[in-house]
């Protein structure tokens, strides 16, 4: 190597000039000879270059939909594609079979055993105003899939904020046509339905090509500022709903007992009716049949109840004295009895 840093050969001779000059040095080594090495390993990381830019692969759960100078020419499946190289065609990879999320008033900043959430208030998202004019922070999910690639990819230009945009807008209606109870306890349910029928319908006028699967709300609070305020009434409620159950018991107690009173006089006065209509019907048939006895004989009847009728009385009567109605003078038979009973 000579002393001003140019190399030469045994001689003494630099035939490659000044080596600080790059192009000198090119030059000089295409005119040496030296050139067609160079040219072959050029072409060879071009050649290089060109395959990796044709060959690539799709993912299971990923379709590849190519375009040709920004122009749709064909969708790929999964495995091993090519497509032409130097930006004549692109891909975009959409995963298909692959279940997506979008979370709205809340981030998770690490999923697994024990979910991690980010700490930011998303209050721009989440705080809504309801049918009767409360404030409520509303936290939902939105789980959905890719349908069509097409739409997904250019019939919108960003279909991920264009959907979160309908998630908002959707729940935010549904939300304010109801009151601030429903949205925080019997409705909740009603109001995640009737969500994902109205921006599965969104996105279909929107053509952007997305199936929605579920939407899940996550949680249904006041604001901070009115927690306080919004637990008072709570617990007024909840004290408004025990009096009226325990009213309502001691109703129940106090009905129960009437109406067992009223249903057992009922039924006494029932069996009571029932026992005079039974004996009047069975005087009734012994009158017919004592009538039809005197019918038949009248006078042999007629002494028979006499004398039944004198039986009855005279069995209740205490001393009696029978006489004949031709006798005279009936104190001395008096004394001459003793007090004792005469027949005659």
């Amino acid at each position: 190597m000579a002393e001003n840093g140019s190399f030469a050969n045994s001689s003494g001779n630099r035939p490659f000039g000044n080596q600080n000059n790059p192009l000198e040095l090119l030059q000089q080594i295409f005119q040496s000879g030296g050139g067609g090495i160079i040219l072959w390993i050029v072409g060879g990381i071009f050649v290089i270059f060109l395959i990796g830019g044709m060959v690539f692969t799709v993912s299971p759960e990923e379709v590849a939909v190519i375009t040709r100078f920004g122009k749709h020419v064909r969708t790929e499946s999964s495995g091993l594609q090519w497509k032409l190289p130097l930006g004549i065609e692109r891909k975009y990879m959409v995963p298909v079979e692959r279940q997506e999320k979008q979370e709205f008033g809340f981030r998770t900043s690490e999923a697994g055993i024990q979910t991690r959430y980010d700490s930011r208030s998303y209050n721009e998202e989440s705080l809504m105003l309801t049918g009767d004019l409360n404030a409520a922070e509303v936290e939902w999910i939105v789980q959905y899939r890719i349908i069509d690639p097409y739409k997904y990819l250019f019939r919108v230009r960003n279909p991920v904020q264009t959907f979160r945009d309908v998630n908002e807008s959707v729940m935010r209606e549904v939300v304010g046509d109801r009151t601030v109870n429903e949205v925080l306890t019997i409705g909740r349910e009603e109001v995640a339905d009737l969500a994902q029928k109205d921006i599965q319908f969104l996105c279909n006028q929107y053509d952007l090509g997305i199936r929605v699967e579920q939407v899940a709300l996550q949680g249904v609070n006041p604001p901070d500022e009115v927690k306080p305020a919004f637990n008072e009434v709570n617990e007024a409620q909840q004290e408004r709903e025990k009096l009226i159950n325990q009213a309502m018991a001691e109703y129940n107690k106090v009905v129960s007992k009437a109406e067992g009173n009223a249903s057992r006089v009922i039924e006494e006065s029932r069996g009571y009716a029932l026992e005079r209509v039974n004996r009047a019907k069975g005087d009734t048939a012994l009158f017919n049949s004592v009538f039809k006895e005197y019918s038949r004989s009248r006078e042999v009847t007629r002494k028979r109840m006499h004398l039944e009728a004198l039986q009855d009385v005279l069995s209740r009567a205490g001393k009696k004295v029978i006489i004949s109605p031709d006798l005279k003078g009936i104190l001395p038979l008096l004394g001459s009895i003793g007090g004792k009973e005469v027949n005659q």
